[in-house]
Parts: C-alpha cells; structure tokens; sequence
C-alpha cells in the first residue's frame, strides 16, 4: 500500500505546515541567506554593482530595483517577493519562513520587522516545531519606524502604518493604522 510521499521539511514550511527547523536543507538555506545579508551589510555604498549583485541573489524578485540601507537581515530571502521601487530603510528584519509580497513603490522605514514565522501555543510542540503564515503588503504602503508586521498579514493598497504600529490583523486599502495591537484610525484614500 503506497501512501503519500513523504514531505520535505522545507515544503511543509512553505505550505505554512509544522515543520522541523533544525532540518539540514534549512539550515543551510539560512547560512546561504546570512552570508548574503553579511556581505551586503559590509558592501561598499560606491559599488551600485556589487551591491545590485548580492540584492538579485538574495530576493526571490525584485532585487533589481529595490534600495536597501544596511544592515537588513532575512531567514532565507528566497521567500520575499517585491515590486517595484521598493525601498528598505535602515535595520529592517524579514523572517521569511513564508512568503512575503511586497507590492510598488512601498516605502519601508527604519527598524521595520516582518514576520511570517510563528510557534504553536502548545508547548511540547514548540521545543522542536514552528510554522509560518504568508505576508502580502500591497502598492503605495508606507510602513512606519519599528512597526511590527506579524504572520498572515494582509496590507492594502496606498495604507500607511504608524511608527511603532504591530499590525495583528489585515488592514483595509486605503487606511491609517496606528498602536499596538494596530487599528484603523481612518480611511486616507
């Protein structure tokens, strides 16, 4: 009797499945990952080429137009998926177990984090498993400084999230959020 074929951990992960992060194919993915941030972290601001090299090798898309200010840290990098004109300020953190999709012309500011990794309530499940759920953020988003996106996040189109902000729930196209959790304060578009 054949059954399903077996899962890699890595294929749970992505499917926001519990998964074994301690899995070798994963960790090494993460080393990968924090050799790239590394060397982008200490590449030259003169050397646009250098540094649009290590960007388009680092983001699953979007690594050609997108202006990074370093230091930025992600987990795989593979993951995260950006339009056009993106723009990351300063000490930014994408945990990228998941997908992250950031739409155009979103502007990101300092000391921003992204989280599509989460841990289950349960105890004896989360000493060796964790799982994640995908990020979508859409066009014309402006993330304010230290602002907290958490798992499974959906952000419309032309929403501004206030400095400080941890964003729990999906937010409306169009909206102010402000506080922690996050809340709608008003419609601005």
């Amino acid at each position: 009797m054949s059954g399903a074929p077996l899962r890699s951990e890595k294929e749970k992960m992505l499917a926001g499945e519990l998964y074994d992060a301690s899995d070798p194919e994963l960790a090494e993915a993460r080393l990968v990952a924090r050799e790239r941030c590394h060397e982008l972290n200490h590449s030259s601001p003169r050397d646009e080429e250098n540094r649009r090299r290590i960007l388009k090798g680092l983001f699953a898309s979007g690594g050609d137009s997108v202006w990074l200010e370093p230091p930025f840290r992600c987990d795989y990098g593979t993951n995260i998926h950006l339009g056009e004109h993106v723009y990351f300020n300063f000490d930014c953190v994408v945990l990228d177990v998941c997908d992250v999709r950031i739409g155009d012309s979103v502007f990101i500011a300092p000391g921003v984090h992204i989280y599509t990794a989460t841990h289950p309530l349960e105890s004896h499940l989360r000493r060796t498993q964790e799982y994640g759920k995908p990020v979508t953020i859409g066009n014309d988003v402006w993330i304010g400084g230290k602002a907290i996106i958490c798992a499974g996040v959906t952000i419309g189109d032309r929403s501004v999230i206030g400095a400080g902000s941890v964003v729990t729930k999906d937010v409306p196209a169009g909206s102010l959020v402000v506080g922690n959790p996050g809340k709608v304060i008003r419609q601005i578009d």
